[in-house]
């Protein structure tokens, strides 16, 4: 029997939904190795941004996790550029639904980025993180139920041979939430927004599409 012949229908909709995203050019998104314990199917996205190179030497954060990460990716010799931000999009679906889920699917996310020491020591940035999200999904009117997560700030040192390393401070968002239906499109480009969010890159304007992206070869 033909494979695909076996994933479910609302499963095959769904993931033809998130092919029709769009997202920010300065996104790179890549379709990365699903977990295969947490659902029967699954499908998971990789996602980063750079600041050096794929956004040119005169890009600038002006808000966000990212805007003093990006003053240090500037002096770097490396032509491809500081990761910025990073995250996960994972979204699983169980055909006979989930009482945890409250639904058939469950989209699982997750973001990091590094922070400067002032916004590190902030002790509101969990909730600014979250807020960050749950606005997201509202602007893109992404219907959702069941909406959970956890910000983390992590911090790094270094000694011995290692000691002259400056510390750092990186922001960690865990989520996950129910989307109302199979159409996931809304949801992947909210979170897509929410990456670049992180990585310090103003907000479009109102009416403003992002180009979409390009292959890279």
């Amino acid at each position: 029997m033909n494979a695909l012949a076996q994933v479910p229908a609302d499963f095959l909709y769904a993931l033809g939904t998130l092919r029709k995203a769009r997202c920010r050019s300065e996104l790179r998104l890549d379709e990365i190795p699903a977990p295969s314990r947490l659902a029967p199917f699954a499908v998971a996205l990789g996602a980063e941004v750079i600041g050096t190179g794929s956004l040119g030497s005169d890009y600038a954060a002006v808000h966000g996790p990212a805007a003093m990460a990006l003053a240090r990716s500037a002096a770097a010799s490396d032509s491809d550029g500081d990761e910025l931000a990073t995250g996960r999009f994972i979204l699983l679906h169980d055909p006979d639904g989930s009482a945890v889920w409250d639904g058939e699917f469950r989209i699982v996310t997750y973001i990091r980025a590094q922070l400067d020491a002032d916004m590190g020591n902030d002790e509101m940035l969990g909730s600014v993180a979250w807020t960050w999200l749950v606005e997201a999904l509202e602007t893109h009117r992404a219907p959702y139920r069941a909406a959970g997560g956890t910000a983390t700030r992590v911090l790094s040192e270094s000694f011995g041979t290692l000691s002259d390393r400056p510390g750092s401070i990186d922001i960690e968002l865990r989520a996950s939430w129910t989307p109302a239906g199979a159409d996931v499109q809304a949801h992947l480009e909210a979170w897509s927004d929410m990456v670049c969010t992180f990585a310090g890159l103003p907000p479009l304007p109102d009416g403003v599409s992002a180009l979409p992206r390009r292959r890279r070869n």
